[in-house]
């Protein structure tokens, strides 16, 4: 009976954890770019009474060996890359990304980080930046007698200059995709970094290669469903709750145990 404790308890531990990533999952529901987890879940070891094929007693061979399990684990909280919802805005500097790739951001110690999240702005130079202030890279400058900014669908950022009646290109905005965007490590405000099971970074222009095209005045919203997160939230709050009564139903039985005695 002691085994079965500690195994509900693993049971309940793991689940603790999958509300905890559906919680996350609903808080960003409006996130900007925000990628949902998953909690993927595994068991774990086993104690082996007698291994098939053995010797029996009379001789003969052991046809199924007689193995128990001792609880769950969380394997792995894995994000999803699948695409959100487009949401217009029709702001210069929302730029929604249709297809793979990520934005490719400069952190304030110099490293490089990546994004979903097109809701850029502009500082106080005229570059473009995120909410928080890291600027795109490579950099993009407008200038302060710039009327109107157009993004194209290749990347190519054009402004209109006060008194010209003609557009001039200042940059080219690019982006980065991986083999695996599985691996990459997030560190909040919607921005992950690379690690080594993503694969090596390739960068290139929107909508060549592969690569996903830009659309201007469009936010991909965040991938959660609501439907399916609460669903998972029921079903992650059922197994928790017949683990802890797996764990009441064995402390019954080692009370009975006890009385006997």
């Amino acid at each position: 009976m002691i085994r079965a404790l500690w195994t509900s308890a693993t049971g309940m531990e793991a689940q603790q954890v999958n509300m905890d990533v559906i919680a996350h999952n609903l808080a960003n529901v409006n996130s900007a770019g925000f990628k949902k987890s998953r909690a993927d879940f595994q068991d774990i070891l086993y104690q082996t009474v007698k291994v098939a094929g053995s010797d029996g007693s009379s001789g003969v061979e052991q046809p199924t060996s007689i193995q128990v399990g001792l609880g769950s684990r969380v394997a792995a909280i894995q994000k999803v890359f699948t695409t959100g919802d487009f949401q217009q805005t029709g702001n210069d500097l929302d730029i929604a990304i249709e297809g793979s790739g990520f934005f490719e951001i400069t952190l304030a110690n110099g490293d490089t980080a990546y994004t979903r999240a097109g809701a850029f702005k502009k500082d106080g130079t005229g570059r473009i930046v995120t909410s928080d202030g890291y600027p795109l890279s490579p950099e993009i400058i407008i200038p302060e007698n710039a009327t109107q900014v157009s993004i194209g669908n290749y990347g190519a950022v054009e402004v209109l200059l006060d008194g010209q009646n003609t557009p001039t290109q200042i940059g080219t905005i690019t982006l980065t995709r991986f083999s695996n965007p599985a691996g990459l490590n997030s560190i909040g405000h919607n921005l992950f970094t690379e690690t080594p099971t993503t694969g090596t970074p390739v960068t290139g222009n929107p909508g060549e290669d592969g690569f996903g095209s830009l659309s201007q005045g469009f936010l991909e919203g965040s991938n959660v469903s609501i439907m399916e997160e609460m669903v998972n939230m029921i079903a992650g709050q059922r197994a928790y709750e017949i683990n802890s009564k797996a764990i009441k139903t064995a402390d019954e039985m080692l009370q009975m145990t006890n009385n006997l005695v």
